[in-house]
């Protein structure tokens, strides 16, 4: 890691986190989130530090998640640095979970995966008009990680199955919306309300929050409430099979979109998905992280994930060719595998 890949310094009373990637989109490294949990561990009992803002450098992205193309190769090379990543990645999502003071991500552009991981479980994940918020993975071949378990079922109805499925973009108002951002600020108002924040004393959430308002403004009306009744009637039930059964049914251009959508992603991704978050509904956070950390092993293990990196970000063709090719093909046994413990490889959050 570059010294300048992530950068801490204090302003006031204000820990200031700097993902500084942007030519990568602010993508995250092993050493980025190793050097991301220490300092938050030592901010946390840092008297003189009342609360922590992360925001990323450029004006394309927040961070636009972990670098998969050097997950595949690590992976097709049989080396450990892709399990290396994703313990690192998970701990730092648990530090920010765990983080005792507010919180404060400023999710301007760009904010998928890796970059999820380390905004929403914060206090406070303020939106801009650059904001663009999805959980693509299982057009990857893999699963919505990074505590997608934990915060995925909890968002409104059934939104959070809906963007784990599909991918689904959300921009601010969305995102405002649903509840992966909880303020509204324009970009151009951003450096501000850094220099606000740093020049009083922040005692509590409600204290960032009155700050927050000063700066707020209207998002706009969010294009996904328009679905909301249908996504929690179809986004539901026994199975991945179910949801396209009723998408299939309604007819509505809608629906067909999602259908189609759903179609495109890979059939064991979306079965895996579909148990994870289900489960997920009824774990703690650190047992979600856990849990991801068994599935992530069998995912690079298995096909799809090199064949969805391949297609979408290598090749660029767009026609992954999954393994299984349909849902039908992918048993509960094959799932059940996901799930299944690692003995001494087991994640631990302490370490």
């Amino acid at each position: 890691m570059s010294q300048a890949d992530i950068l801490f310094e204090v302003r006031g009373r204000l820990g200031l986190i700097t993902l500084n990637r942007p030519k990568a989109l602010n993508a995250l490294t092993t050493e980025m989130c190793v050097a991301l949990r220490g300092q938050l561990g030592k901010w946390a009992g840092d008297k003189a530090i009342d609360a922590v803002v992360i925001q990323g450098a450029g004006d394309r992205a927040f961070c636009a998640g972990g670098d998969v193309v050097a997950l595949y190769e690590s992976g097709k090379a049989g080396t450990a640095d892709w399990r290396e990543f994703f313990a690192s990645e998970y701990r730092a999502d648990a530090a920010v979970y765990h983080f005792p003071k507010p919180y404060i991500a400023l999710i301007d552009g760009i904010t998928m995966g890796g970059g999820v991981g380390v905004s929403v479980h914060g206090s406070h994940r303020i939106a801009t008009e650059r904001t663009v918020f999805a959980m693509p993975e299982t057009g990857l071949g893999l699963f919505p990680d990074v505590g997608g378990s934990y915060f995925l079922p909890r968002l409104p109805g059934q939104t959070g199955m809906y963007l784990g499925l599909t991918g689904y973009r959300a921009k601010a108002a969305d995102a405002i919306h649903l509840g992966v951002a909880n303020g509204y600020v324009p970009s151009e108002r951003l450096e501000a309300l850094v220099v606000r924040l740093a020049s009083v004393q922040l005692p509590n959430a409600k204290a960032v929050d009155a700050i927050v308002g000063e700066f707020a403004a209207d998002p706009g009306d969010p294009p996904v409430a328009a679905h909301r009744a249908l996504i929690d009637r179809f986004f539901t039930g026994p199975g991945v099979e179910a949801i396209l059964m009723q998408l299939l049914a309604h007819g509505s251009d809608w629906a067909r979109a999602q259908h189609d959508t759903l179609l495109r992603m890979s059939p064991t991704s979306l079965k895996v998905a579909f148990r994870q978050l289900s489960e997920g509904a009824g774990l703690e956070f650190d047992d979600c992280m856990r849990m991801e950390f068994r599935m992530i092993n069998r995912v690079m293990a298995g096909h799809d994930f090199y064949e969805g990196v391949r297609a979408i970000i290598i090749d660029k063709d767009k026609t992954p060719r999954w393994q299984p090719a349909g849902l039908e093909d992918v048993s509960a046994a094959d799932v059940d595998a996901y799930f299944a413990g690692l003995d001494e490889l087991e994640l631990d959050l302490r370490t």
